[in-house]
């Protein structure tokens, strides 16, 4: 199937525009892969499995994700088309488990950006502790329906800016954690001390590694964005297997690459990271790391850059959600209502659906937000 096939395809069946380039879908690749676990929860995973097995147990599931999106990027390259993977269910083994597949991960997204809006509103909290939840709760909700409503070329856009920070993050915290570890930062070298402190490398045993387990394949959710993302890509033969090949080095750089820095520089018996808590930016392993390295703004620095993770969760969230419902609509398999396109070739009933399930934030904020 060459591109000018593929478009027709789209044009005629589905009338999405494909407006997503090459480094929207790079970036869309890299934003699902980088979370707000890798920032904030890394640090936990060490103090319960020790920095060799935390190592391993991300190389492990590392290595299960490269090759589930070994698959997924050689069928989105030969169909690319909205519901993906649930489109390839449906033709591929049945109609009910794509329709079952379909509406699962709809749900499993939808209510991810309710549960983002509640975490951007106790970001903000940082700097604003006076403010009401559900005044951010709102405002973000706006921001993220704008930049979906307006075109997937918008919703690129803000994706690639968001991933963007946190790819930068991640290689200024390589960087300056290499240049610890060599005594070239920050006082003298740690060398291999808190590899052999203790029960280091391996704390807990297999129980330990299999902990962390689960928590690392937590952090990995949303390398599956660019497949539903291939359904808007420009000229996805091409574009899709290059951004899906290099899935397998960014793991490699940014997971692999945090935690063995992380296991350097910071004891597994440090308390920040036996108490480690998404709500608590200060003991974030790269906050610790910064401020180790004389940066005096690290908790402010990485509260904003845990701020962009959030919003780009929920931005991806928003955007794969509404076309999974725009999909099943389309296929009989949801109310037709929602598989109507706006003028510029946007799902918005989809869209408005997806937003009344993120608006559950508000709920939870006037209950409590904690």
């Amino acid at each position: 199937m060459t591109s000018t096939q593929s478009e027709e395809t789209s044009s005629q069946n589905h009338k999405l525009q494909r407006r997503l380039r090459a480094r929207h879908l790079n970036m869309i690749a890299i934003g699902g892969a980088i979370g707000t676990g890798l920032f904030v929860a890394s640090g936990a995973t060490i103090s319960q499995a020790g920095p060799g097995g935390a190592l391993i147990a991300y190389a492990l599931i590392g290595i299960m994700v490269w090759l589930v999106m070994q698959s997924l990027g050689e069928m989105a390259a030969y169909l690319p088309v909205p519901g993906s993977f649930q489109e390839y269910g449906r033709r591929y083994v049945s109609e009910s488990f794509g329709f079952a597949m379909g509406w699962n991960y709809w749900f499993n997204w939808a209510i991810t950006v309710a549960a983002e809006l509640v975490a951007a509103a106790l970001v903000m909290r940082y700097w604003f502790p006076d403010v009401p939840s559900i005044i951010w709760s709102a405002l973000f909700l706006a921001i993220l329906f704008g930049l979906n409503a307006l075109s997937a070329r918008a919703f690129g856009e803000g994706e690639f800016w968001f991933a963007t920070i946190k790819v930068i993050t991640v290689i200024v915290f390589l960087v300056l954690g290499v240049g610890m570890i060599f005594g070239i930062l920050g006082g003298s070298s740690p060398g291999f001390e808190n590899w052999t402190t203790g029960d280091a490398p391996f704390v807990n045993g297999g129980m330990g590694l299999l902990a962390v387990f689960v928590v690392a394949g937590y952090s990995f959710q949303g390398t599956e964005m660019v497949g539903v993302a291939a359904g808007e890509a420009e000229d996805p033969e091409r574009t899709i297997p290059r951004a899906i090949r290099t899935i397998f080095w960014r793991i490699l750089l940014f997971y692999i690459g945090a935690i063995a820095v992380i296991g350097f520089l910071i004891a597994y018996t440090d308390p920040n990271l036996l108490n480690a808590a998404e709500d608590n930016i200060s003991i974030s392993p790269f906050t610790l790391v910064f401020e180790r390295a004389g940066i005096a703004i690290a908790a402010g620095l990485m509260n904003a850059v845990i701020l962009t993770s959030v919003l780009s969760a929920g931005n991806s969230g928003m955007y794969v959600s509404t076309r999974m419902l725009f999909s099943l609509a389309r296929q009989g398999h949801a109310p037709r209502y929602f598989g109507k396109l706006s003028g510029h070739g946007v799902p918005l009933r989809a869209l408005i659906a997806t937003a009344v399930i993120g608006m559950a934030g508000f709920i939870t904020s006037l209950v409590g937000d904690g």
